[in-house]
């Protein structure tokens, strides 16, 4: 689905598009992992706490800071650290410390000033709230897990906000996350920008995005805003 001439609405995924999640994830382990004299290896941590939050976020729906708690407590017995599980909040306490990407206040700025912007992201209401503090922008539209009862890449997120802006015309999505917004979207025929901070290569067969740049303000210049 290609970007439309006419746009109107900007919305975005926030932890990884807008927020530098994995640093902090990675951070507030390697803070209470010292604790017991256990080193985390980031390249272990991060694909391994993607993988079990994906599994968890796929059951029965419950707010993301019981997630983040479950994920902590799984991953750190896969690594061989033994955390006791009442420690387990560390996780969820440390989404606040969670830094933005250091282009992100700028571009988000400049889009404001042209379109309308959103957030739809797999977090509860609490933590978002928390995260929004790092912003200077104010935000037209947010969409939480917490909102829909259920995470991405499930479609209720995009559908609920298609249903809030009046339908999916003018509508573009920025997401750094190919497996829970920008597959799902291509194929709802809903335009989205994938910025591949990764450089992740598509298989062959792969629903490929309207467009696929590297960082968010090369998204920014695409949509007409530099």
């Amino acid at each position: 689905m290609p970007i439309p001439k006419q746009i109107s609405f900007v919305t975005f995924d926030c932890y990884g598009t807008l927020i530098d999640w994995e640093s902090g994830v990675f951070e507030a382990y390697e803070k209470e992992a010292a604790r017991d004299g256990f080193t985390v290896n980031r390249d272990v941590l991060i694909p391994l706490f993607i993988d079990i939050q994906h599994e968890i976020q796929g059951g029965s729906y419950e707010l993301y800071a019981e997630v983040l708690r479950r994920t902590a407590v799984r991953s750190a017995k896969e690594m061989g650290w033994d955390l006791e599980p009442s420690r387990s909040g560390f996780l969820p306490d440390s989404v606040p410390r969670w830094p933005p990407f250091r282009e992100t206040n700028a571009q988000m700025e400049r889009l404001r000033k042209k379109y309308k912007i959103g957030i739809l992201s797999n977090i509860d209401d609490k933590l978002l709230g928390a995260t929004r503090r790092h912003f200077r922008t104010d935000l037209d539209l947010v969409v939480t897990a917490q909102q829909v009862r259920s995470y991405k890449p499930d479609e209720a997120h995009f559908k609920e906000c298609a249903r809030r802006i009046g339908g999916k015309k003018g509508w573009v999505h920025i997401s750094a996350s190919y497996m829970t917004d920008v597959e799902v979207l291509a194929k709802m025929k809903v335009p989205v920008i994938w910025v591949n901070r990764h450089g992740e290569k598509l298989e062959s067969g792969q629903k490929k995005p309207a467009a696929e740049v590297k960082t968010l303000r090369d998204a920014c210049k695409l949509l007409g805003v530099v």
